[in-house]
């Protein structure tokens, strides 16, 4: 069903000083569109609502009933080329400016008018029932009564919703509980942000933990949500259980969300509604739908206007030749009339009939099965395309992930030493427990270090700072109880909202340091020997496009201690780490092959030290205000003086035929950009595999500037872009 989805989601940001956003009508506020305000929800309770929030209803139809002939007539007139016609046609009802039979103007006219109205009636009804569609799919609701089906636009905020895996989520959710034994659930957020990742998402622990699903309405509890804006990367809220002894409190981040047009990727989901309708992130972030007209109906428009012009001087010229004698005026509007077949209406005729046809060869095309031709106004645009942005990761390459490079600083280990690193996580696991206690010493100093116990630590690292969890699925079937008893290596499918961390556990997996087991509180690795290692999650620091690294606090069950490790880009690493001499240069090296880096580090903890943390984290996280930088500033109190374990580099391999497609590209004039996030190194190195610039064209790099904003002028932040011109391509970073 994610394909029939109407939303069109604009990627940017737009600006709500005043937090309101305009309403249908004058009467928005009665409709629930007034001032967004934060709210108090409660579990399966709408009726205590503190305000009409707006029906949950999708509508994406630029017309209704009683706006759809004045608004089509009004988009076909604002234009001159179509108001020309319409004043030959009205002229004719005088009689001095007379010169046929009306039928010779209104015809024509009205033909061109019913082909219009036809077109618009006809995407305007395609376009409800896309709606309808939407908004009769059929949910399961939690009441008093048991469970009951709901159509998507009887759900009302407070509503317990049941989805089902594969299943779109129909609201702006706060999760509660979840079937997967793991505690969490994956989401595919393509709908929405067009990110083909799957994202994490985590119940809320108190909810998580209660016997069934139909105890939700048996506890006094509430949640606590900020108005509804744009931003559908943050959240901030709270859930509050009173009739707890103590009540429990917990905060709510984009972490415990469920974004409505978003698809359930695992498991069945029980959230809590708290915005609806016009509310929703999709819909706040989605333009209003208007009247689209392509660039060669703007070209016919502006030499209507020239044409019209060469009319008016011909008309004064034949005044002129006859002295302005009599009633010269009515002259002037009747040569004016003789002349107007210079611009002949068969033209008006000629392109909508022409565009129907285009729509229809497209949306018949065998090459490209499946299209559907959404603005039947503009189909002559794809042919004058010129430019071309493309996002690197899934577009250009095939975001599948291959792991390449382990580097140590004074080691490297590539795909032909793999083995090398694979003997010395044997060795490091079947050496006697003394020496294995001995290299894991807090006094254990870096000169002491052996290789082996260097290349253990990072790939020890490497299996634990992730959001991968195991599944294990026998004949199609999610069978968690074989992955607990005995964790067959054939049935075990990795699911993770990042295929860089999948090749990462892959790859510990063939050295021989498995991920077997996985939940909210623990992970258990395997070593070469089949024992079991257990390992209890403390805390998890999800990656983020600001941070650009993850981060997760664990105690190893046998020994006690608290490490925390972390991941992330060398930009932000490197100012974490402790000082070395090797990490830009190899980070430099390895993106410079066309491999995206990640620098790995570690900190050990002492039980007090933790305690500390864990209180001001918790009193961080449960804040209403700046919530974001009161957590941001005690995570930034363990990130310092890491200890650096290694670096990692993985490659993302081109798309089939990317090549070839990119020449053509070229060939046809098209200047293709592309656009990415990742190293300038990187981004360079993909851009000459992929054919964008060839191997003998210049690259010129224009530094990164910074724009600071003001509102005086109206200046917003920039952050720093890489713009690298490639010949007659171009490439952004």
């Amino acid at each position: 069903m994610t394909d029939n989805i109407p939303l069109q989601p604009v990627r940017h940001k737009k600006r709500h000083d005043n937090k309101r956003r305009d309403g249908c009508c004058p009467w928005s506020r009665c409709c629930g569109g007034g001032d967004f305000r934060p709210r108090t929800v409660w579990l399966g309770h709408p009726e205590k609502r503190e305000q009409r929030y707006p029906r949950n209803v999708i509508n994406n139809q630029k017309y209704n009933f009683f706006t759809f002939l004045p608004g089509v007539l009004f988009n076909q007139f604002k234009y001159f080329f179509n108001l020309y016609f319409l004043l030959l046609a009205c002229s004719q009802f005088v009689n001095e400016l007379r010169l046929g039979a009306l039928y010779t103007y209104w015809v024509p006219l009205g033909f061109v008018l019913i082909i219009t109205i036809v077109r618009e009636a006809v995407e305007e009804v395609r376009c409800f029932l896309r709606d309808k569609e939407v908004n009769s799919q059929i949910y399961s609701k939690l009441s008093t009564r048991g469970t009951v089906k709901v159509k998507s636009s009887g759900i009302q905020v407070g509503d317990l919703i049941i989805v089902e895996k594969n299943q779109r989520v129909p609201a702006d959710m706060i999760f509660l509980r979840t079937s997967e034994r793991n505690g969490s659930c994956f989401l595919r957020t393509d709908q929405l942000d067009g990110e083909t990742d799957w994202k994490l998402r985590l119940p809320v622990a108190c909810t998580q933990r209660l016997p069934t699903a139909a105890d939700l309405l048996q506890i006094r509890s509430f949640v606590y949500a900020e108005e509804p804006n744009i931003d559908i990367h943050n959240f901030i809220g709270t859930f509050t259980r009173e009739d707890g002894d103590p009540p429990v409190n917990e905060s709510l981040s984009i972490e415990n969300t469920l974004w409505a047009s978003t698809v359930i990727a695992s498991g069945t989901v029980v959230g809590v509604v708290i915005y609806t309708g016009k509310e929703l992130r999709s819909v706040m972030n989605t333009s209003n739908p208007r009247h689209k007209i392509g660039l060669f109906d703007l070209e016919v428009n502006c030499l209507t206007k020239i044409l019209f012009g060469a009319l008016v001087v011909v008309s004064l010229v034949m005044v002129a030749l006859q002295h302005f004698a009599g009633r010269w005026y009515l002259q002037i509007f009747r040569f004016l009339l003789l002349f107007s077949n210079i611009v002949p209406i068969s033209l008006r005729v000629n392109l909508d009939m022409g565009k129907m046809v285009f729509s229809w060869m497209i949306k018949k095309d065998s090459k490209i099965p499946g299209t559907v031709v959404r603005a039947s106004t503009i189909p002559e645009q794809l042919g004058r395309i010129s430019y071309l942005l493309t996002d690197k990761t899934g577009t250009l390459t095939q975001n599948e992930m291959v792991f390449r490079r382990l580097h140590l600083g004074t080691v490297a280990y590539g795909m032909d030493s793999m083995d090398e690193v694979q003997s010395h996580v044997f060795s490091a696991y079947t050496q006697p427990p003394q020496d294995l206690q001995a290299s894991r010493a807090p006094g254990a100093t870096k000169v002491r270090k052996t290789i082996s116990s260097r290349v253990h630590e990072a790939v020890k690292a490497i299996a634990l700072v992730h959001n991968v969890t195991p599944v294990y699925e026998a004949n199609g079937v999610t069978d968690q109880a074989e992955a607990e008893q005995h964790y067959e290596d054939t049935c075990r499918v990795y699911q993770a909202s990042s295929p860089d961390e999948v090749s990462l556990v892959q790859w510990t997996e063939s050295v021989g340091l498995t991920l077997v087991g996985r939940d909210q509180s623990s992970m258990q690795l395997r070593t070469p020997s089949g024992q079991i290692l257990n390992f209890t999650i403390l805390q998890i620091f999800p990656f983020t496009y600001e941070s650009k690294r993850m981060g997760i606090i664990v105690r190893d069950e046998s020994t006690g201690e608290i490490t925390f490790y972390m991941k992330g880009a060398d930009v932000v690493m490197a100012g974490i780490v402790q000082y070395n001499d090797w990490l830009e240069e190899e980070c430099g090296n390895m993106a410079r092959e066309g491999l995206r880096v990640l620098v790995v580090a570690k900190k050990s903890l002492t039980e007090e030290q933790y305690q500390d943390f864990e209180a001001r984290y918790v009193q961080a996280k449960l804040s209403v205000h700046d919530r974001s930088l009161k957590v941001a500033t005690v995570i930034e109190s363990l990130e310092m003086e890491m200890e650096l374990l290694c670096l990692t580099g993985v490659e993302d391999q081109l798309q089939a035929d990317v090549r070839p497609t990119l020449e053509i590209l070229r060939n046809a004039g098209i200047k293709v950009w592309m656009l990415t996030g990742d190293k300038l190194e990187t981004a360079t190195c993909t851009a000459k595999n992929a054919h964008l610039v060839t191997r003998n064209q210049d690259i010129h790099v224009f530094r990164p500037q910074q724009f600071l904003e003001t509102e005086d002028n109206g200046w917003h932040h920039m952050k720093n872009r890489h713009l690298v011109p490639c010949g007659s391509q171009r490439h952004l970073d």
